[in-house]
């Protein structure tokens, strides 16, 4: 007696933009059923979401830029139920031979979810560590603007009429936003001193603005990572800025990362194998997410220089023929190790 599959299984694949997302499904054999475009609102995603439906049992959607486009997508196909992989940019070689549209690039990231090339769960972005992820948006662009605000104080007081120039000379950086915003502009005292010191102490005040911003963002920063992830702040050389990092690396739905490897290769720490014939070696890992990566950089640098168990260590590799840099990348692998459980158990 021949067995007949009443449920055909379906994966699904969309490249994401603006306003249109591109949705394309494929059957168990990677076979093109149908490629069709959507609006990005609400209805445009039920209407997705029904299409995808409608040419059999769907457990898994491939969908681009799950953290930018598709975000909106990516959570309405959770709530149905639905797995969804995030997908790179397109295999270079099938753009080669295939070209370029949007039809095509849905099309792939369909097989990319369907064959396992592309396997990572995107990130559910719809807890604390996306709260997290938006203020940390706003702190560092805050910090960015102080900064060139702060140069153009500087700049501003080195062709600043004498008077002016001399009161600005020597300011230390922590206090020179302050001692701009006090400035008094006059009128009787010219139209280029009364105008610099009105530009200098308008440059002052959206200093201090975004400096009482960032106590602000910092307090409800500290106040979240306390309360996603408190054990993460007892490690040694963590503090919350760098908590606030590697817990947007890990999302709200860390276990995903199946392993403390695969949480290594996120943050661009696992050596890569790179051998040959005779030769067997292994390269630096210049992918992954380089924030994250930079967050356990500080927190190493904080060990070498006040932990004595890490400086020992330095002195040892140093002594085998190591260079500091060796030694640090080393050394952040191993705090990804470290750091690992308590990003899962958050």
């Amino acid at each position: 007696m021949t067995i007949v599959e009443s449920t055909r299984s379906v994966t699904g694949g969309v490249d994401t933009h603006v306003d249109v997302h591109v949705a394309a499904a494929v059957d168990a054999n990677g076979g093109v059923l149908g490629v069709e475009s959507f609006a990005t609102t609400r209805v445009g995603y039920v209407q997705l979401y029904g299409w995808l439906a409608g040419f059999g049992s769907v457990d898994r959607v491939g969908v681009e830029g799950t953290g930018a486009y598709g975000a909106g997508l990516a959570r309405h196909l959770r709530g149905r139920g639905l797995v969804v992989i995030e997908v790179d940019r397109p295999n270079r070689q099938e753009r080669r031979r295939n070209g370029k549209s949007d039809e095509l690039d849905a099309i792939e990231a369909a097989r990319a979810a369907l064959s396992g090339r592309a396997s990572g769960v995107a990130k559910t972005a719809d807890g604390d560590v996306e709260a997290i992820r938006v203020l940390l948006v706003a702190r560092r662009s805050g910090r960015d603007v102080r900064i060139k605000y702060l140069n153009q104080i500087r700049h501003i007081g080195f062709t600043a009429p004498d008077e002016l120039r001399e009161r600005l000379r020597g300011v230390p950086a922590e206090h020179l936003a302050r001692t701009a915003a006090l400035l008094r502009p006059t009128r009787p005292g010219g139209s280029v001193m009364y105008a610099t010191k009105f530009a200098v102490r308008t440059l002052g005040r959206r200093v201090l603005d975004l400096e009482a911003e960032a106590q602000h963002l910092d307090r409800l920063i500290d106040e979240l990572v306390r309360r996603t992830a408190p054990s993460l702040l007892d490690v040694y050389g963590v503090g919350t800025h760098t908590a606030a990092i590697l817990l947007v690396a890990a999302g709200d739905n860390p276990h995903r990362l199946k392993s403390e490897a695969a949480f290594a290769h996120l943050c661009g720490v696992a050596p890569l194998p790179a051998s040959s014939g005779k030769v067997t070696r292994h390269r630096l890992n210049p992918g992954g997410n380089r924030q994250a990566n930079h967050a356990l950089w500080r927190i190493v640098f904080t060990r070498m220089s006040s932990d004595e168990r890490t400086r020992k260590y330095v002195a040892r590799r140093a002594a085998e023929g190591l260079s500091t840099r060796e030694v640090m990348r080393v050394l952040k692998r191993y705090v990804a190790r470290e750091l690992y459980p308590h990003l899962v158990h958050a």
